[in-house]
């Protein structure tokens, strides 16, 4: 809880450092230069499951969904297994995010199915740092198996300054001709259009129930600013709270920064913690 209220951070790396570029280092040293999130590392690059436990704890986390990624190309390989001694230190505090690459995972809903016996609370897509489109076909078998879990896929939809990306495949409008093929499929849009992309998710976001935009990377005073042209009471109903731990100043800092933003007290309670426990597959407080 913080300042009484449920808080869910819906997108937090918790990578082993030796399986990360120097980019990656360098971002998360910038970003997350305000908080000491090396400390939580030990001699070998590994996070010492009690530090981490105990820094969410203190930021008020009731939740942080962690991902993995299968991005060789840009930010690296980081596979699900990493995650394990964190989901098995506390798994009412920590959840696992799959993630797939149709360049890499053949078949890929077998490799969706193995991960999501992790206990995965969704699957992640990240078409920038793997260089591949949404509406790819190969894609399909992934979306059918998530669709009949009950389980949202997450896109990264949204600018990437790493080496390697491939910013042409952040653009939602992929996300829309998937949605016409799996009615029902639940969508996170992470990071929320940021960059050139933040009317097309907002617009997604209200036209379709189904799609929900995800906060992570974006500075919570600017919110107002990206989607200026939206009633920002209506869309940030369909909000969820993230950060993209740890390239971020403090996860209380930015959910305290959302508190300030005016809403009312319902919508906010929903920003922070209620709709992802309505999205996510699994969660409960």
């Amino acid at each position: 809880m913080l300042d009484g209220r449920p808080l869910i951070d819906a997108h937090v790396h918790t990578a082993r450092l030796p399986t990360l570029p120097a980019a990656w280092r360098r971002w998360a040293e910038e970003f997350g230069a305000s908080h000491p999130w090396q400390d939580l590392y030990d001699a070998d690059g590994a996070l010492v499951p009690e530090r981490v436990d105990a820094h969410f704890e203190g930021e008020g986390v009731d939740i942080a969904l962690l991902l993995c990624e299968y991005s060789p190309r840009t930010t690296g390989t980081q596979p699900i297994e990493d995650l394990e001694p964190l989901l098995k230190h506390n798994p009412r505090r920590f959840k696992p995010i799959a993630n797939v690459n149709p360049h890499l995972h053949y078949p890929i809903d077998a490799e969706v199915a193995r991960q999501l016996e992790f206990g995965a609370a969704a699957l992640k897509l990240h078409p920038v740092h793997g260089r591949f489109s949404v509406a790819d076909p190969e894609l399909y078998p992934a979306y059918q198996i998530c669709r009949d879990a009950g389980v949202p896929v997450v896109v990264h939809c949204g600018t990437s300054s790493f080496p390697g990306s491939a910013n042409r495949y952040a653009d939602p409008a992929a996300v829309d001709d998937v949605l016409r093929l799996f009615p029902g499929l639940t969508v996170v849009l992470a990071h929320g259009g940021r960059g050139w992309w933040y009317d097309a998710a907002a617009f997604l976001a209200l036209s379709r129930e189904e799609v929900w935009i995800e906060l992570s990377g974006l500075p919570p005073r600017r919110l107002p600013e990206y989607y200026a042209r939206h009633d920002l009471r209506r869309l940030a109903r369909k909000f969820i709270f993230g950060t993209d731990w740890p390239g971020v100043p403090g996860v209380a800092r930015n959910a305290r920064a959302i508190a300030g933003l005016g809403l009312d007290e319902e919508t906010l309670g929903l920003v922070l913690g209620g709709n992802a426990l309505r999205v996510y597959k699994g969660l409960a407080l």
